[in-house]
Order: C-alpha cells, then sequence, then structure tokens
C-alpha cells in the first residue's frame, strides 16, 4: 500500500488540525481568540475543518482596545455571523473604568499594555483554562521561545525557563487550579505560509491587506494612518498613499506599506522579496524596547 504524500501546507494544516483536537480534549473550558486578523482568521478556518459538521467547543474571544480598524472589526462580526459561532466581546475601555486605569499618552498612545488587564479578566470571569491564539515563531524573537502549549500561572505570566518539552506531537496540557495555557497552532508556520494557505483555501480577509488609498503621516520611517486615536503635530504633513497591512493590530502601533498589492499573488511576491518581519517593518510597540514583546508576555499579553 502506497503511503499518501502530503505536501507542506497539508502538513502544516494536518499539525494545526490536530492541536486544535487536543485542546477540545484536554481543556474544560477553551476560547479561540479572534481579533478579524490574518492569522486568527486562518485559525478559524483551521476550526472548522477540525470540528464540523459539528459546533466549536470554544467560543471566539475579541479582547477589544477600542483603537481597532473597522474594517478588522466588520470582518470579526460577519465572520462570527456567517458560521453560526458564539462571539465575546470584551473592551478595555470597561477594564479602563472598572479598574481605574490610566491611559497611555503620547503621540501614539497605545493601550495594548492595558489588554493584558481585559484579557486576565476575561479568563477570570468565563474560568477559562485555555486560550487559543494566532502567534507564529517567525514574527518576533520572544515568540519564538514560546511552546505550541505554553503554561500560564495563577497571575497569567509566563516564565520562559518554565517551558515543556513537546517531543513529537505530544503536548502536555496538565495544569493547577487557577493557571491556564496558551496555545499556539500555527506557531511553526511562517507568514508566508500563511498566505500560501490563504490562497489555496480561498479564504477571505478584510480589504485593508490589499492596497487602497489611506490618508497617512510618516513618522520615522513608518506610515502610521490618521485617526482620532493619534495626536497630530502641527509638523506632521497628511500623506495619501497607497498602502496595505501586512499585520493588523491598533491604529496606534501598526504602520502600513506602500503597496500596489491588490492580489494575493502580488502580496507573496513581496513578502518573498522583503528581508524584514511583518512585526518588525509594521509594529511600533515593538520598538520600545528590545525586550518590548516578551515583558508584556511576562506580564499576561497574548
Amino acid at each position: 500500500m502506497s503511503a499518501q504524500h502530503l505536501d507542506y501546507l497539508d502538513q502544516l494544516e494536518s499539525e494545526a488540525i490536530h492541536i486544535l483536537r487536543e485542546v477540545a480534549g484536554q481543556f474544560e473550558r477553551p476560547a479561540l481568540l479572534f481579533s478579524g486578523g490574518k492569522d486568527s482568521i486562518t485559525l478559524v478556518h483551521l476550526a472548522l475543518k477540525a470540528f464540523r459538521p459539528g459546533k466549536f467547543p470554544f467560543p471566539l474571544l475579541h479582547i477589544d482596545t477600542g483603537h481597532n480598524f473597522r474594517e478588522a472589526l466588520d470582518f470579526r462580526d460577519a465572520l462570527a455571523e456567517r458560521i453560526g459561532e458564539k462571539l465575546i466581546v470584551r473592551k478595555v475601555e470597561d477594564t479602563i473604568q472598572a479598574r481605574g486605569l490610566t491611559e497611555p499618552r503620547g503621540k501614539f498612545a497605545s493601550r495594548n499594555a492595558l489588554q493584558t488587564y481585559t484579557l486576565l479578566d476575561a479568563i477570570e470571569e468565563f474560568e477559562l483554562d485555555a486560550c487559543i491564539g494566532g502567534a507564529r515563531r517567525d514574527e518576533e524573537k520572544a515568540r519564538a521561545k514560546e511552546r505550541i502549549f505554553s503554561v500560564r500561572d495563577e497571575f497569567g505570566q509566563w516564565d520562559p525557563k518554565r517551558q515543556r518539552p513537546e517531543l513529537w506531537n505530544i503536548y502536555n496540557g496538565k495544569i493547577q487550579k487557577g493557571e491556564n495555557v496558551r496555545v499556539f497552532p500555527i506557531s511553526n508556520w511562517t507568514e508566508l505560509d500563511v498566505w500560501h494557505y490563504i490562497r489555496r483555501e480561498k479564504i477571505d480577509l478584510p480589504s485593508i491587506y490589499f492596497a487602497h488609498e489611506r490618508e497617512v503621516i510618516e513618522h520615522e520611517g513608518q506610515l502610521v494612518a490618521v485617526s482620532d486615536f493619534i495626536r497630530l503635530d502641527e509638523t506632521d504633513q497628511i500623506l495619501k498613499k497607497k498602502v496595505r497591512y501586512r499585520t493588523v493590530g491598533d491604529m496606534t502601533c501598526t504602520a502600513a506599506v506602500e503597496s500596489d498589492a491588490r492580489l494575493i499573488d502580488d502580496i507573496i511576491r513581496e513578502i518573498t522579496a522583503t528581508k524584514t518581519s511583518e512585526r518588525g517593518e509594521t509594529r511600533i510597540d515593538d520598538r520600545v524596547s528590545e525586550a518590548a514583546m516578551e515583558d508584556r508576555k511576562k506580564n499576561g499579553y497574548f
């Protein structure tokens, strides 16, 4: 009997589906973190393959900072409605009011750090023991340190020295009361893998990922969208550029790239030619310090 040949996308898909099913089997109250970005959309597509015709064994959960791109939010809502799955939204704005937190200040005042409080509150509210996320190892060096099953303590904190071995396809989800696990089914994928998979599977995405005209300002070599969430100075010159987004976070911390790519094949060619990771090229929040992402993860960030 001849063995079935799987190409690399089939292998990545198979691994991710196996991980999602492991989450369903090992945890009582998981949730899938879903923002309307390409990686979480890919996760939803994989979950459909893993669990249809049944319902997902977990809800979709979005921690909404209030600074999101409208295109991503509209897509989030439309997709959840189309597939008929439960979407839970918890807002950072509500956490700021309830906890009396201090709003960040500055030109690009990001609520990214405050997301952690809202996420941990949601984990406590719904007694979640696992949160599935779309992080990948190729994005950033702190994420490269993390296992697929990443154990967090009772305070939601991550200790990079407290990583469990993951041999072959065996994942250990055993935790103590109060702990939880962050699970990353596409951890082994690259940005190019995601786009090749999106092309193969004909996955719909928000229009923001494709070239469009947008008003931006140039700041330290990056193009930041003009919005109510950033502070415009007298010296800022508003430009109209044809841009797209490689990754979609808050409008205050995600820069666009100049592009004419309106088709997925065009995007794949652009990414193949670049030498900079998507976060390295477009995420302002990762430039705060060399350990910015790792510090946030240690405090409970995604």
